[in-house]
């Protein structure tokens, strides 16, 4: 069992749906959610990431967005993580959005 588990942008993507691979609920989503972004995001909440900007998606390969690797926290699942992780992109781009 891998220690640790990837997250693709297309994961918390306005744009995308279901079946392109976003994984959270359209109320969580963001839009143009970037690797860099994902990795601060990620160490905010004690994870530990890194970005994998060469990478790309499966689901669409005609498109190099990148991933990053997340070390898995005992009791912490992905899913859970990702619902987090969009949660507090959500609430970045709202502030940004208000500057």
């Amino acid at each position: 069992m891998p220690d640790h588990f990837f997250v693709y942008p297309a994961y918390v993507s306005r744009g995308s749906t279901r079946a392109l691979g976003r994984r959270v609920p359209q109320t969580l989503a963001v839009s143009d959610a970037t690797v860099e972004e994902i990795v601060e995001v990620a160490r905010k909440l004690g994870f530990t990431a890194s970005a994998e900007p060469d990478k790309q998606y499966p689901r669409a390969v005609h498109a190099y967005s990148g991933r990053v690797r997340i070390a898995k926290k005992p009791g912490v699942a992905k899913t859970a993580f990702l619902h987090q992780l969009a949660d507090e992109l959500s609430r970045r781009h709202a502030a940004e959005a208000k500057h």
